[in-house]
């Protein structure tokens, strides 16, 4: 028998005689069909909502047309000996010559061209139904002239009826028709032809498990940026981004469906998909937001998500701290302030007016340059994914049951000891953390108290300790939702592990040591920190239950603290252990002028002895690994005397990504100069461009800074 797979869109030649006919008969839906919706007629579904329940006969009738069925139909058969013949037409709508089969005709087609190869005999046939989906729809018109060999609408789609009924058969040996149907357009064609390939790749991810990788690995490669010409083909509406990425979940929604334990396989490729470093923003924030929404239909898949996008978050988030520091400070803030929350929700670089400023030669363009736009790049890319983050864990913090909150929180928290605690110079991806946990005083105490379990775990390593010291003073320092009471009990908390360590290091100290004793060392800077911007809440006023006003208005000598804050810090600071000389310059200096204003513990004449000190400690390579809480030489202000000192880390500095920034409105304490001190500063501040924003302002609100001003720490 010969076979009209080939020349699908041809004209067929040389007529000859059947030696048998068919039998009449109506096309036979493939599958079994379920229960169809009553009434549908004339409404409109989101593609979230499509049955692809019906059969490709009731999803296509407008294409096939069938005769009234009798109450039971005959049921159609092929002899093998047949050699079917077909008489040519033109269609009118793709402009091209094809060859009028039913649908029951191809789909026989495909299964004897399927058979035929898998037995081993003729692939003739096989590569024919194979070119059908190999061939570019967009080659249709070229230079003006119709490309004969493109199929048809017609006869695509009943080819992939056709094996859609057969899909049992495309074994191994398939291999090649099976990726050649993966990787043709479905995209941007007619609502029809999607519903039919969408079931097509559920039933084959069913019955063939072996191209279950395939198929999850084709769906994922369309969750990132789509290539130019996404949602255009010859003959058909334009689809747009939108509606590309919804059909694309819908793919993956019934394919999950369909397979449940398909999301084990699904979670690495998310992750091996994920855009490369050197991809747009665009990219990756289309990506992110993709992956994320697959949560919605694949709720297993919630933590293996979330936890990726946090680890990409950090990395570049590190990647730009480490750039910033090769730009001057002026020249930093200028990179940030460029860059419009605009171009992050459409990942757009704002340096680029065109097309062709992506393709500019190396040449052209000097290095510094090259620099300052990567790292913009880089800035879009991470405040366009980070505020995707907060949208996410938005509801259940706003609206949700207070388990709802600690399920979330309880998540948050596991992506911070596993991904954000152990990362040196993360600077925005904690602010996740920040902003959640101040929802409620119940969270507030959650945050604090894992902060705490880690600071006196003794089984953990030093560093994540000392790191983890950093982030609850931060925390209380800079949380604007966070009570006097619970800043006491954490300075009281704070205060008694550090005598604790005192007591245990100070017999074995001959001088302060950072590498010996390095928890000491940032308990007694977390004190430091969290004195100089809650001082207010520390003094027996506020204990009284006066207002943070009401104290700013007393007088110095009125401004009294409770004994054991003054005295667990005498101790420290008078001990042989010397934490003013290791502990960050700019923290101590601040604390220096206001513990001195305050009448509150006189440390200059400390500080000047401390400048003729020279430590005499050793360095070694393991004590360098981490330059957080490591020996580092660094040159203190008063006087060239190089010396080993902590690194004034403090993770919930000013937040300045423009679009996610929203989300931290209200949630910061900005420094409040202390009265009597910073009078001057007030009044320079005064005459201030009125044209400088708040946010100007804030930006130098960082006590690690250094600066001879309030901001100085």
């Amino acid at each position: 028998m010969v076979s009209l797979a080939s020349a699908p869109c041809g004209p067929v030649t040389g007529p000859k005689t059947p030696s048998k006919m068919l039998a009449a008969s109506s096309p036979v839906p493939i599958l079994k069909t379920s229960k169809t919706p009553n009434s549908t007629a004339g409404v409109k579904h989101k593609m979230e909502e499509l049955d692809l329940s019906l059969s490709p006969a009731s999803s296509i009738a407008s294409d096939v047309e069938e005769p009234p069925s009798p109450r039971k139909k005959a049921r159609v058969q092929f002899d093998e000996d047949v050699e079917m013949r077909e008489i040519p037409y033109v269609d009118k709508a793709q402009g091209t010559q094809t060859a009028d089969k039913s649908a029951a005709v191809v789909r026989e087609e495909v299964r004897r061209a399927v058979h035929r190869h898998v037995s081993g005999g003729d692939s003739e046939a096989y590569d024919r139904v194979k070119e059908i989906f190999t061939i570019d729809p967009r080659r249709r018109e070229q230079n003006g002239m119709v490309a004969m060999n493109v199929p048809t609408h017609h006869t695509l789609k009943h080819h992939l009826m056709g094996l859609l009924s057969n899909v049992a058969s495309l074994d191994r040996s398939c291999n090649g028709l099976v990726q050649a149907v993966l990787n043709s357009e479905w995209l941007g064609r007619d609502e029809s032809y999607v519903k039919l390939y969408i079931r097509f790749l559920g039933n084959l991810s069913a019955a063939q498990g072996s191209y279950l990788g395939s198929v999850l690995k084709m769906l994922a490669n369309h969750l990132g940026e789509l290539p130019k010409g996404s949602g255009k083909v010859p003959g058909y509406p334009l689809v747009h981004a939108s509606e590309v990425y919804t059909r694309v979940h819908m793919a993956l929604r019934h394919v999950m469906q369909l397979v449940p334990s398909g999301s084990g396989s699904l979670s690495p490729i998310l992750s091996s998909q994920f855009p490369f470093d050197t991809d747009s923003a665009r990219a990756n924030i289309a990506y992110t937001q993709n992956i994320i929404r697959i949560i919605s239909y694949t709720p297993e898949l919630q933590a293996d998500i979330l936890a990726l996008v946090t680890e990409k978050l950090v990395k570049i988030d590190v990647q730009i701290q480490v750039d910033m520091e090769d730009l001057e400070d002026d020249e930093g803030e200028d990179v940030l302030h460029d860059i419009s929350p605009e171009a992050v929700m459409y990942g757009e670089d704002p340096d680029d007016d065109d097309d062709n400023a992506s393709v500019l030669s190396d040449d052209s363009v000097d290095e510094e340059s090259r620099r300052v736009k990567n790292i913009k790049e880089n800035i879009l890319k991470l405040d366009g994914m980070i505020d995707t983050l907060f949208e996410y864990y938005a509801p259940p913090f706003t609206s949700g049951t207070i388990d709802d909150k600690e399920n979330a929180l309880d998540l948050l928290l596991s992506h911070f000891q596993t991904i954000i605690l152990p990362t040196y110079r993360s600077r925005h991806s904690q602010f996740l953390l920040f902003h959640f946990s101040q929802c409620s005083p119940i969270l507030v105490d959650r945050f604090a108290a894992t902060c705490v379990q880690i600071i006196f775990n003794k089984a953990q390593p030093a560093i994540l300790r000392q790191s983890a010291a950093a982030y609850l003073a931060s925390f209380v320092a800079r949380g604007a939702h966070i009570s006097g009471e619970v800043v006491r009990d954490v300075f009281d908390l704070l205060g008694t592990h550090l005598n604790n360590l005192r007591m245990d290091y100070e017999a074995s100290c001959r001088g302060p040591d950072l590498r010996r004793f390095g928890p000491f060392y940032s308990t007694a800077q977390a004190l430091l920190y969290i004195f100089c911007f809650r001082w207010r809440d520390l003094t027996t006023a506020a204990i009284d239950g006066d207002s943070l006003d009401q104290i700013d208005d007393l007088e110095p000598e009125d401004i009294i603290f409770p004994p054991n804050v003054k005295d667990v810090l005498h101790s420290a600071i008078h001990s042989k252990l010397n934490p003013l000389k290791v502990c960050s310059p700019a923290i101590v200096s601040q604390f220096a002028r206001m513990s001195q204003h305050f009448n509150f513990i006189y440390v200059f004449s400390i500080l000047e002895t401390n400048k003729r000190l020279r430590m005499s400690a050793y360095r070694n390579l393991a004590a360098l690994a981490d330059p957080r809480f490591s020996q580092v030489e660094r040159e203190t202000r008063a006087g060239d005397d190089l010396g080993y000192q902590l690194d004034a880390y403090f993770p919930f500095d000013p937040y300045q990504l423009p679009r996610s920034r929203r989300w931290l409105e209200g949630d910061y304490v900005h420094w409040r100069g202390i009265p009597g001190l910073d009078d001057d500063r007030e009044a320079d501040d005064s005459e201030v461009d009125e044209g400088e924003s708040d946010e100007d302002e804030d930006d130098g609100d960082d006590l690690s800074e250094g600066t001879e001003t309030d901001d100085e720490i």
